[in-house]
């Protein structure tokens, strides 16, 4: 009998080891977990309070968030639920929560749950970073002006320092004023809402920097800083 060659066993290892993936098993687990979130969003729209609660302990990440809005569409997401979500959660699931944050009212929805949007400044996800600096502005949250500063200055992502502008902006704080001004030498996105963002302050130094917009090299900057200057 003629002896295999090398390159036969190999041929041959390859078949008889054993696949480490299932492509069956893993569609119909994402299957299964499709019909799961289906049923949480079902019951944020039919009152099953039970049942949208029973998402946030799931395995898969996208039925966890599901159930965060489910329960924020109901009125009964509370403080607890946020900060874990913010605190464990995966992605998916923080970026929910902080666009779920307004609806949470009751104990600690102004103290325990600001300090959880301020701290989520900090996440490494920018969405979730966009999503807290919202809230903080809704909520006018002065507790988070230092958070704001910070993020404004030095974030990587322009998306969030121009956010966080916005925020600072809308609390109106003087302690975030000197950030707003220094937005103005950012990325023109963000020089945009930095110039609309002076409007939030009462402040000498609001006009020079409104006056220095009006003359930005982006014509839109220089829109708005001549709309709030009242100069046609």
């Amino acid at each position: 009998m003629t002896s295999a060659s090398p390159a036969a066993f190999v041929v041959m290892s390859a078949i008889l080891d054993p696949v480490s993936d299932d492509p069956v098993t893993e569609l119909g687990a994402r299957r299964r977990a499709a019909t799961r979130r289906r049923q949480v969003i079902a019951a944020g729209h039919s009152g099953r309070v039970g049942l949208a609660r029973t998402g946030l302990g799931d395995p898969d990440p996208e039925v966890q968030a599901a159930a965060v809005g489910a329960l924020a569409r109901l009125s009964s997401l509370t403080v607890a639920d946020i900060t874990w979500a913010l605190r464990t959660g995966a992605t998916p699931v923080r970026r929910r929560a902080t666009d779920a944050a307004l609806s949470v009212r009751g104990p600690g929805s102004r103290s325990t749950l600001y300090s959880a949007l301020a701290g989520a400044l900090r996440d490494p996800d920018p969405l979730v970073v966009v999503g807290a600096a919202w809230f903080l502005a809704e909520r006018q949250v002065t507790a988070a002006v230092a958070g704001l500063v910070t993020c404004a200055r030095t974030h990587e992502d322009v998306r969030c320092r121009e956010a966080a502008v916005a925020a600072l902006g809308a609390i109106g704080d003087r302690r975030g004023l000197p950030a707003v001004i220094g937005a103005l030498d950012d990325k023109p996105t963000v020089r945009r809402r930095a110039t609309v963002a002076l409007a939030g302050f009462d402040d000498p130094r609001v006009e020079p920097a409104l006056r220095r917009s009006a003359g930005d090299r982006d014509w839109q900057v220089r829109q708005a800083a001549e709309e709030l200057l009242g100069e046609e």
